[in-house]
């Protein structure tokens, strides 16, 4: 699952509030979760999702005016999609705020 979100922040600025707002990532997921994050370039943040004995992997690219969500859904998980993508779509944005 791929969610491109638009920003006017730019890369520099993006990537920032993405680091210092990382550990609310957990906050999109319903029930209890646990959210680890890599950087494994200035703008790309690998991240897993555990969640009721599910994870989610996936990554974050920042771009100068949108971020793409990439979201490795499995097909055990394939029913939660529109619920995942509208997670991210809402609270997604306000990660960049």
């Amino acid at each position: 699952m791929q969610l491109t979100l638009p920003h006017s922040l730019g890369v520099a600025e993006a990537c920032r509030r993405l680091h210092e707002r990382a550990p609310e990532i957990a906050d999109l997921v319903p029930g209890f979760a646990r959210v680890t994050t890599d950087w494994p370039s200035e703008t790309r943040m690998a991240m897993t999702v555990s969640s009721l004995g599910k994870s989610l992997s996936g990554t974050v690219d920042v771009a100068e005016d949108h971020v793409v969500f990439t979201l490795d859904i499995p097909a055990a998980l394939a029913f939660a999609r529109p619920l995942i993508e509208s997670a991210l779509n809402e609270k997604g944005r306000k990660l960049l705020q």
